[in-house]
């Protein structure tokens, strides 16, 4: 959400973002593409245009042209409760608007590459379309093979179950290391197949635990929310539709899982705070925050085709 007003007030579909020094800091190297042989100028007039917004506190330019802009404390914080209000629409943005995608033709599967690849140019139609992309209508839908019934794919499914295959396939990239069943199987927190559906898990219990006690999140102030890893929690939730459209642009959505991911080890440290786990004396805005990650995964497991169980 943050990313997509930076993308409308720099106005551009891709403003090539990427983090800045500290939770709530976004870096854009678009003055290089505007003007490779000199950015600064036009690095110092995006940066003077975007601090008049009463959301960002500075925008500067840094380095040998690239814009660092940094929002506000309140504007970090009330992602908590934007993306708890917003649902699975919170992966959603119009970064790709415009743009048309064809359908690829499905294939057989019978190995890891052949999955993959299937896997990949499914998920990526997902994607785009998440960010705003519509897809050929001369290009009619083509049903999609059944899954391989032998093979080290199929052992693999029937070994570790078809969620936790997928997940290690949609994260596995071009050409990488084949996943290991007994490895995808296992559920430690290292094991990001289990680690993702865990963190959405942890979420959840914590607002089924305050439900319990008859707390629900109510009111919100944004300066409760301070502590680092809170920061560092929400900065990640920021990057989610972004994330979701350079993986469609990329047609690289190994490199969203691998954002899942991230996301699902803040979650899990935040989670595992005595703020979160001494429930009868927990804050309203917390409980909202736990609301945000929890609804973040639960979206961004949905675009990869996987379950967000909210208990495990």
């Amino acid at each position: 959400m943050i990313t997509a007003g930076l993308r409308r007030a720099i106005g551009a579909d891709d403003p090539q973002l990427r983090p800045g020094p500290v939770p709530g800091s976004y870096t854009s190297s678009l003055p290089f593409r505007l003007n490779p042989a000199d950015p600064r100028p036009a690095a110092a007039d995006l940066a003077a245009r975007l601090a008049g917004e009463l959301w960002i506190a500075t925008a500067e330019v840094t380095g040998p042209g690239f814009v660092t802009v940094t929002v506000t404390h309140a504007a970090l914080a009330r992602l908590a409760i934007r993306i708890a209000h917003a649902g699975p629409a919170c992966a959603t943005s119009d970064a790709l608007a415009g743009h048309t995608i064809a359908l690829a033709r499905s294939a057989p599967v019978s190995d890891w590459p052949q999955a993959r690849a299937a896997l990949a140019a499914e998920l990526t139609v997902r994607l785009a379309t998440a960010a705003g992309a519509v897809i050929d209508p001369e290009r009619a839908q083509v049903p999609a093979p059944p899954p391989p019934s032998r093979g080290p794919v199929a052992e693999a499914v029937a070994y570790a179950g078809p969620d936790a295959v997928r997940f290690a396939l949609a994260r596995m990239p071009p050409g990488g290391r084949v996943p290991e069943a007994a490895v995808i199987a296992r559920h430690v927190l290292a094991n990001p197949a289990y680690a993702v559906r865990y963190a959405h898990a942890a979420a959840a219990a914590v607002l089924r635990w305050a439900a319990a006690l008859g707390i629900r999140p109510a009111g919100f102030m944004p300066r409760l929310l301070a502590e680092p890893g809170e920061l560092a929690l929400l900065d990640a939730l920021s990057w989610l539709p972004e994330r979701v459209a350079v993986a469609a642009r990329r047609g690289r959505p190994d490199e969203f899982a691998g954002y899942l991911a991230e996301l699902a080890a803040r979650t899990i440290e935040v989670m595992s705070t005595s703020s979160f786990r001494k429930i009868p004396d927990i804050s309203s805005e917390r409980l909202w925050l736990a609301d945000a990650a929890r609804t973040g995964l639960a979206a961004g497991l949905g675009l990869l085709g996987i379950d967000a169980p909210p208990r495990l």
